[in-house]
């Protein structure tokens, strides 16, 4: 049981209306994606609450349908 890179995408940009997400495939496999996810919404916040974010964004699908995720949070660059 896997999971669609663009399904991944999709479930982040529901979750993170504005996000900018990047998945890559790292194993060719389709259960092993390294996700870089830049939000407005994650200024302020810790690394950790970010990527909790991005967690409640996949409603619980981490360690189920999705294996293994790389996952990069950031802030837009030049937003001050």
């Amino acid at each position: 049981m896997s999971m669609a890179a663009d399904e991944i995408e999709t479930l982040i940009r529901s979750g993170i209306p504005d996000a900018q997400v990047e998945i890559t495939d790292l194993a060719g496999d389709g259960d092993h994606y390294a996700a870089r996810v830049v939000s407005e919404s994650f200024r302020g916040l810790p690394r950790i609450k970010q990527h909790q974010a991005v967690y409640a964004a996949l409603g619980g699908r981490m360690g189920g349908v999705l294996h293994a995720l790389q996952l990069t949070t950031a802030v837009p660059a030049g937003s001050e």
